[in-house]
């Protein structure tokens, strides 16, 4: 069962985060005793609503991790990853602005300091600081510069597929064409499915994961199934690093930082390895069989990759 907090990021912009397991009982350190529940609201941004849209009040003493997905993405592909870590922690994935159940005001800012002060303010709001971030592509991006500028608030990051280099111009009219090719709407979530898993232009060959990641993007319209995102804000969002390198970002995060790539992802190994160069405290790991999509690709894989540095970041 889903559980919905919602916390207000940047410019009042409401975000929805969501636990997708029972936090955990008590801290270990306890001895296996009850932790206490703390009386008052995790923050002014939070609200409750009904029993499974909830404040952000949690056990004392549990350790925090905030799940940011990338472009695109929803909190809910992180379910997997969130109900195997919320075992032993306090496991939150965030709707990011314009993305899943968050707000998508038209007026709304989509600048890399908004992405990253609606982390830090959920960071806050929740009480989960310091937490362990996780973040795949774009989340991935947030996290680290979201390191670099509140060290205080990070124990912790582990970058999913997300390079540090610009991508550059061409790279941005490429995904502005590719959103133009979309067959939308689509008629069925089985068209959906084929269509990204199989008859998408940017598909080698087929696969089923890309289809499912891409339905759960969607919803029923009058007309057929659209995506629950503004392709326009999409773009937005992404003109904002794709021009940029981040190395600087990169080199400023103190706590350990954990690259991970997929062996036919987007990261390649050479500049990945120059990651964790340029990290002060950077660990290096790949998973075999996967693609961009990680997590959601080869959920097993990508739980025995990042357990070890889990296992050094977080007390468990």
């Amino acid at each position: 069962m889903a559980r919905r907090i919602d916390v207000t990021g940047a410019g009042g912009v409401r975000l929805a985060a969501w636990e997708f397991g029972d936090p955990p009982k008590g801290d270990p350190a306890d001895n296996g005793s009850d932790a206490t529940i703390p009386s008052q609201s995790a923050g002014e941004g939070a609200t409750r609503s009904d029993p499974e849209h909830t404040t952000g009040i949690q056990p004392e003493r549990t350790t925090g991790v905030l799940l940011l997905h990338g472009l695109m993405g929803r909190a809910s592909h992180w379910a997997s990853t969130a109900r195997w870590l919320s075992e032993r922690h306090r496991a939150i994935a965030l709707d990011q602005r314009g993305h899943g159940q968050s707000d998508k005001p038209p007026q709304a800012a989509f600048t890399r300091e908004a992405y990253v002060e609606d982390a830090e303010a959920a960071l806050e709001q929740l009480g989960l600081a310091p937490a362990v971030l996780i973040g795949h592509a774009m989340g991935a991006l947030t996290a680290w510069q979201l390191a670099a500028k509140r060290p205080d608030l990070i124990s912790g990051v582990i970058i999913c597929d997300m390079r540090a280099s610009a991508l550059g111009a061409a790279s941005q009219r490429e995904w502005a064409d590719w959103f133009k090719s979309w067959p939308v709407p689509f008629a069925t979530l089985a068209d959906v499915r084929k269509w990204f898993g199989e008859d998408d232009p940017w598909v080698e060959r087929p696969n089923p994961a890309r289809g499912a990641f891409y339905a759960e993007v969607m919803h029923e319209s009058a007309d057929g199934w659209r995506p629950v995102f503004e392709p326009e804000q999409m773009l937005k969002s992404r003109e904002t690093w794709v021009y940029d390198a981040h190395w600087e970002e990169l080199a400023q995060v103190q706590c350990p930082t954990l690259v991970v790539r997929g062996l036919d992802g987007e990261l390649g190994r050479a500049e990945a390895q120059e990651m964790v160069r340029v990290l002060p405290r950077g660990e290096y790991a790949e998973v075999a069989d996967a693609g961009h999509l990680v997590h959601y690709d080869q959920p097993e894989a990508w739980r025995a990759a990042i357990e070890p540095f889990l296992d050094g970041a977080l007390t468990w």
